[in-house]
């Protein structure tokens, strides 16, 4: 076992919702309306609603955000590992492509908490993602 993985011989496995939570989407609005204009933000989750659910490895999704690992005892992410302990599904979490050419990295619109958990249960478990491009070709500052 790799020393950021949870204690004990055997993690539990996480599992995971076929859809995020109805909560999950105005969250991620809040998160987004400060980088984007009340009408983008719109789009994007719009986007988010509509986009197609893919698989990333958590580590990969930490990589790509530019985001540290939170530890294992942040209240959030120990809330979510004690949901997986408990057999309770997590929500996928919503992200924004990035773009490397503009150096943008993924934004992560909802759901930084559960991949943090995933991580400390098995960096290379598949989180399924609802990913959605910015809208305006990544101009996501503008």
């Amino acid at each position: 076992m790799t020393p950021h993985h949870e204690g004990g011989s055997r993690s539990p496995t996480e599992h995971w919702k076929e859809q995020p939570d109805k909560h999950d989407y105005p969250a991620a609005a809040d998160y987004l309306s400060l980088l984007l204009a009340p009408g983008r933000v719109a789009e994007l989750i719009d986007g988010l609603r509509n986009g197609q659910l893919v698989h990333r490895k958590a580590k990969d999704l930490l990589r790509a955000s530019r985001l540290p690992l939170l530890a294992a005892d942040d209240f959030h992410v120990r809330a979510d590992l004690d949901k997986v302990r408990r057999g309770e599904r997590l929500s996928p979490v919503l992200v924004v492509r990035g773009d490397l050419d503009a150096d943008l990295p993924l934004t992560v619109a909802d759901g930084y908490h559960r991949i943090c958990a995933s991580y400390h249960l098995d960096e290379d478990a598949d989180i399924p993602c609802r990913m959605a491009d910015w809208p305006n070709g990544g101009e996501a500052m503008a």
